[in-house]
C-alpha cells in the first residue's frame, strides 16, 4: 500500500471532464485506487464517487493505492492532479 497527499492544480478541480479523465488514468492499473477529501473516501475507478467529492482547485487530497502496480499507479495519479505535498 502506498499513501500520499497531493494538491489539486487542475484549473477546474476534479469535477466533470477532469473527473472522467482521472477515472480513466486509474483504470489503466490493476491496483485499487482510493481518493480521500474532507474525511470522505471513494474508489477512483467510480466516476460517480469521484464527482461526488467535487474537489476544487488548490485543495489537499490523499490518494491510497494498493496492488501489484501501486507505485506506477500512484505516480500517474499525482502527475494528473498536480503535485505531491
Amino acid at each position: 500500500m502506498v499513501e500520499k497527499k497531493g494538491r489539486v492544480l487542475l484549473e477546474t478541480g476534479i469535477q466533470a471532464r477532469p473527473a472522467a479523465q482521472f477515472v480513466q488514468v486509474a483504470t489503466r492499473f490493476r491496483s485499487e485506487v482510493l481518493l480521500e477529501y474532507k474525511g470522505r473516501q471513494v474508489n477512483v475507478k467510480s466516476i460517480m464517487g469521484v464527482m461526488s467529492l467535487a474537489v476544487p482547485y488548490g485543495e489537499e487530497i490523499t490518494i491510497t493505492v494498493t496492488g501489484d502496480d501501486e507505485v506506477e499507479a500512484m505516480e500517474a495519479m499525482l502527475d494528473f492532479i498536480g503535485e505531491e505535498i
